[in-house]
């Protein structure tokens, strides 16, 4: 608390001086992905992250939409995963400890900040990944993210899976909302995110018997055979001075030699 204190009385000092705030350049951004395990034909957690640059002393342009597109053939309608949905009312008044515990879907990392002045306050914010009721017939999902410094605050975002053109199976459409910190002060930016959508981390749970047994959800089903040139990610990052940023990525194929000799 009272390192919180001091950083917000920093803040103040450097907003009440008239300081400029630093304007950023135009960002680049970096994907990436990974499967685990990565094995054809099996149940695995889908891990992907972005990083965007900045100029030193500076942080990016607030991001307000990302288009995340994923390979094809993924089960993710079948990983078992989101059995139970969480309304955005009641992630937004609760947080996740108030959303059944089948609806978490995976976990994550946020790095964010923000320039006061000519002082970059930069913090680590956990995510979580939550099911939530189906959009006309669309899988959707909410962000979760919860943050202290240099105000405490709390954002919900949602994202929907839509159908994508070849060689992608779907893209997860998310807008970010502008998050305020002081008055007078910019809005949060995302530096690097880091999730995962998966079984790991995440526990479930059933009832059976009058007994409430707990399970690890099955997990993203990856196809039996691997795309040439294997798993296709590619991401287009909006931010709040209009500027865009793309990146795209590619999980290997897995080496079929390792499998003959288990």
């Amino acid at each position: 608390m009272r390192g919180r204190f001091l950083t917000c009385l920093l803040a103040a000092m450097l907003l009440s001086l008239g300081l400029p705030v630093l304007a950023s350049a135009a960002p680049t951004a970096t994907l990436s992905a990974a499967f685990t395990p990565e094995q054809l034909g099996k149940r695995t957690t889908l891990h992907f992250g972005f990083a965007f640059s900045a100029e030193p002393g500076q942080v990016p342009p607030p991001l307000t939409q990302i288009e995340l597109r994923y390979p094809n053939n993924l089960g993710i309608g079948i990983s078992g995963l989101g059995l139970a949905t969480c309304a955005p009312a009641t992630l937004s008044e609760l947080g996740p400890k108030g959303c059944p515990t089948n609806s978490i879907m995976g976990r994550g990392e946020a790095y964010t900040g923000i320039v006061l002045g000519v002082t970059p306050i930069r913090e680590n914010a956990p995510i979580w990944i939550v099911r939530a009721p189906n959009q006309e017939g669309h899988i959707s999902v909410l962000f979760y993210s919860e943050g202290s410094t240099p105000v405490d605050t709390h954002i919900e975002f949602p994202g929907i899976l839509l159908p994508a053109n070849s060689p992608f199976g779907g893209v997860v459409s998310i807008g970010i909302p502008l998050v305020p910190t002081l008055p007078g002060a910019p809005y949060i930016s995302v530096i690097h995110l880091h999730a995962t959508l998966g079984p790991i981390g995440v526990t479930y749970y059933e009832h059976v018997g009058g007994v409430t047994l707990a399970y690890t959800p099955k997990g993203i089903l990856l196809p039996s055979s691997c795309p040439h040139g294997g798993f296709p990610f590619a991401a287009t990052f909006s931010f709040l001075d209009g500027s865009e940023a793309k990146a795209s990525t590619a999980i290997t194929c897995p080496d079929p030699r390792k499998k003959k000799r288990r």
